[in-house]
């Protein structure tokens, strides 16, 4: 438990140490309208090696098939119920780059809806990926790379490595639309920071009117700077890369305590600071023992042998530690303290809850 502390308080030093340093603006901010733009499709993998879905109980794999073939001329009589076991029914998925062009190839991730056992060696054909305005944007096709391994023997012994169910094609897919175009014709740009604070943004504003000019920028709110670029769009390019490759200084991190209650993970941060206060803390435990005892009569004696039940209850309560807080305590005093106590991960995470409470923690306690 110590060392954990130790490590945490340590973690917590370099990070508090690295938010002075100047970071690039690239770091600290995305341009807006520069982003990836999801895809998705609905497809057939073809050419398993009998792990494909069990069609009796995947009818959509069957309809898929069906619907294929009859765009190819082919038709499937209503009474025939193929029992396919090399075809399996996967959605198709990908993320569009910004400003991609037509003819680019992406690359593509493919996942079993049905109940397939693995897609080793099978080959996607050709599914349209759609945008949320409901747009072709590519088409994915070819043969998946799966990391996974899954074997089942006819006893029913099974051995699976990773996930077989899930694989991907590298540049799978041609781009056939481009994304509508992000920038502004009025080379008007605007900087939307990763993390929203206002002497964050006021720092990007001077820094960039430094080295631009005055008027330059201009803060919108704590999250968002407007620049004002070049209206050509060669220059406004070579604008955005300058931009991007300025230092500013962020602002220190707000005071704050995060306690991830499933795995027992603390993170304090750097300016987290305590009142005047005074900590106890303490367990009780309680045993109870159970055994049983013959009750045996005298010889004359007209009684019976019976078992008796024997109950032996034990309180233990180790003497609680008592340690006092002095006024402006910083995090490496912190951890020192709670270290004498001795507490455990949970009792850690119930000091902190009770000098919340007691309103002496000056950071925001955050439980996820």
């Amino acid at each position: 438990m110590n060392r954990i502390l130790r490590i945490i308080a340590f973690a917590t030093g370099l990070a508090f140490t690295n938010a002075v340093q100047a970071e690039r603006i690239k770091d600290l901010a995305d341009v807006a309208g520069v982003r990836e733009n999801q895809l998705v499709g609905y497809g057939l993998v073809v050419g398993l090696a009998g792990t494909g879905d069990q069609t009796s109980q995947a009818p959509f794999t069957i309809q898929s098939i069906r619907n294929m073939l009859s765009r190819f001329g082919v038709r499937v009589p209503d009474e025939v119920n193929p029992q396919l076991k090399n075809v399996a029914a996967v959605v198709v998925h990908a993320n569009l780059p910004a400003f991609a062009k037509p003819g680019q190839a992406i690359d593509v991730t493919v996942s079993s809806i049905g109940n397939a056992g693995s897609l080793r060696g099978g080959s996607l054909l050709m599914t349209p990926l759609l945008g949320a305005d409901n747009q072709v944007y590519a088409m994915a096709q070819g043969s998946l790379a799966v990391g996974g391994l899954g074997v089942s023997g006819q006893d029913g012994s099974k051995v699976t490595i990773n996930v077989p169910s899930t694989g991907r094609i590298p540049n799978g897919a041609t781009v056939e639309r481009a994304a509508p175009s992000a920038l502004a014709a009025d080379g008007g740009i605007q900087l939307n920071l990763k993390s929203a604070d206002f002497t964050t943004a006021n720092r990007l504003v001077e820094r960039i009117n430094q080295q631009f000019g005055p008027d330059v920028a201009n803060a919108l709110d704590s999250a968002s700077v407007r620049v004002r670029g070049p209206v050509d769009s060669n220059k406004q390019v070579a604008f955005i890369g300058m931009l991007q490759e300025l230092d500013v200084q962020p602002a220190d991190a707000a005071a704050r305590v995060v306690v991830n209650a499933r795995t027992g993970t603390l993170v304090v941060g750097g300016h987290v600071r305590v009142l005047p206060s005074a900590v106890s803390h303490g367990s009780l435990t309680v045993t109870i023992n159970e055994k049983a005892e013959v009750s045996q009569p005298g010889a004359f004696s007209k009684g019976e042998t019976v078992v008796v039940p024997r109950s032996q209850v034990a309180v233990e309560q180790p003497p609680a530690r008592m340690f006092k807080l002095d006024p402006g305590v910083s995090l490496d005093e912190l951890v020192k303290s709670i270290n004498a106590v001795g507490a455990s991960p949970a009792d850690l995470v119930a000091i902190l809850e009770s000098l919340k409470q007691a309103g002496a923690l000056r950071a925001e306690l955050i439980v996820i």
